[in-house]
């Protein structure tokens, strides 16, 4: 019978949270309060807040209590892919996080609260950030061994919205751009909207095929080059430095644009010198805090040299005027006062934490993936199909990325991408076993 109850109550909350009765950020019941009104024990009161959090309704704080999670929008969505169930586990999306984020957030809003100049955020910003903010980027990136100046950097709202600058502000409709053909789809997606005409080029376990970049470059017009030479996304693999010193020679050679997107190189600190560092005339860096610090932290930044500086600002202009002036204050405060660098600390430990989990469980199965890495690709036998592996999985509760959104060929390999950061490490334990089943049932 109190099995039975237990399982009611569960019900009966899940259907007012989907149903809008409780609405996102509502506090629930204390648990003994659930207890109480609901003629439950506390600990089946406990047990039943637990299983809402398991199936992604409400969010626990300790200290604060129980609330509705906002669940109209999958935390997995993204361009090219298909929301995996609100229930689902989810293995498409990376949004890593470390114990005391929200703490961090609360303690940053009321410190900005008490500061002195709060009515300067109400107004419109400087375009690309104002000087000091700027120069506040120009030192963190130091750290990534940059040597820019605040003048040669711009604040934006992400590394979406940076790569959307730089294309709209240095590339015209119809500019062909080489590409890896497995690539960042955020990029796909942004270069089919604003008409670019994309030019894959082979793409190995240790990057871009520059033989393959140097013919392409002979036989066809190509205006830029778009590279994630650090932590490649979704093969994870870090181009080592005599194939950069290639890199760039070709790009001065061809005299290409150098789009760098470097969204996860944070997660290795002793790579070889960025693209930027090589060819700073002609490379624009792209990059955020938001796989470092926060997904919804939409803080970005833009490096480049001085001449491209002017048609990145407009670009800014046009697409969003300047950043919000709370964000901006917030993400400044926490690279000034260290908060990013632990972040980014803890986050590299998680990773290959979480990259030795996978290591261990796909163990004798073909991978490709650094051990920093927040991500992994399992290419397929000849006779396996990755849509069929992924319906599999998702009728067993479990969400992972094709190779579909990722390619920039008519050929799409069969493959899976599995995210290693948005769930907890038990949990991916779990889903792990459940993928590695998944692929050796349809190899029988």
């Amino acid at each position: 019978m109190g099995q039975v109850r237990y399982k009611q109550v569960v019900d009966a909350l899940a259907t007012e949270i989907r149903a809008g009765r409780l609405r996102p950020s509502d506090r629930l019941p204390t648990h003994r309060q659930l207890a109480r009104t609901r003629g439950l024990a506390l600990s089946t009161a406990s047990r039943v807040y637990a299983e809402l959090e398991a199936m992604g309704l409400v969010v626990g704080e300790t200290g604060r209590g129980t609330f509705v999670r906002d669940t109209s929008y999958a935390r997995g969505a993204g361009i090219d892919q298909i929301a995996p169930h609100a229930n689902a586990v989810d293995l498409t999306f990376n949004a890593p996080s470390v114990p005391g984020q929200v703490g961090l957030l609360r303690d940053a809003l009321r410190s900005l609260a008490l500061s002195g100049d709060l009515e300067s955020l109400l107004h419109y910003q400087a375009h690309g950030g104002r000087p000091h903010e700027r120069a506040i980027v120009a030192r963190h990136l130091q750290t990534r061994r940059l040597r820019v100046t605040a003048d040669q950097v711009l604040i934006v709202n992400g590394a979406q919205h940076g790569l959307a600058v730089t294309a709209l502000g240095l590339l015209n409709p119809g500019d062909v751009v080489a590409v890896d053909a497995l690539t960042y789809p955020g990029f796909r997606v942004l270069a089919e909207k604003l008409r670019l005409d994309l030019a894959p080029v082979p793409v190995g376990p240790a990057g871009t095929d520059l033989e393959a970049l140097e013919r392409l470059c002979k036989t066809r017009p190509v205006r830029a080059i778009y590279s994630m030479p650090t932590v490649h996304n979704p093969l994870g693999c870090v181009m080592h430095a005599q194939a950069r010193q290639r890199l760039v020679s070709i790009a001065r050679k061809h005299e290409l644009l150098v789009i760098e997107d470097a969204a996860y190189a944070y997660l290795v600190p002793d790579a070889p010198a960025p693209l930027a560092v090589l060819a700073p005339e002609r490379t624009v860096y792209v990059s955020s805090l938001s796989k470092s610090v926060a997904t919804g932290l939409r803080f970005g930044f833009v490096a480049a040299a001085p001449s491209l500086v002017p048609a990145l600002e407009r670009a800014v202009r046009a697409t969003s005027w300047n950043t919000a002036g709370v964000i901006t204050s917030i993400a400044c405060s926490w690279i000034e006062d260290g908060t990013v660098a632990r972040l980014e600390a803890l986050k590299r430990k998680d990773a290959t934490r979480r990259q030795a989990i996978a290591g261990k469980t796909f163990a004798g199965m073909p991978l490709v993936a650094h051990p920093n890495a927040y991500f992994l690709w399992c290419p397929l036998g000849e006779d396996q199909r990755a849509d069929r592996i992924a319906a599999a999985l998702a009728q067993r509760g479990v969400a992972v990325s094709t190779a579909e959104a990722f390619a920039t060929t008519p050929h799409v390999p069969h493959a899976i991408r599995v995210a290693l950061g948005s769930v907890p490490e038990d949990e991916l334990r779990r889903a792990l076993v459940l993928v590695r089943e998944a692929v050796m049932q349809d190899s029988s």
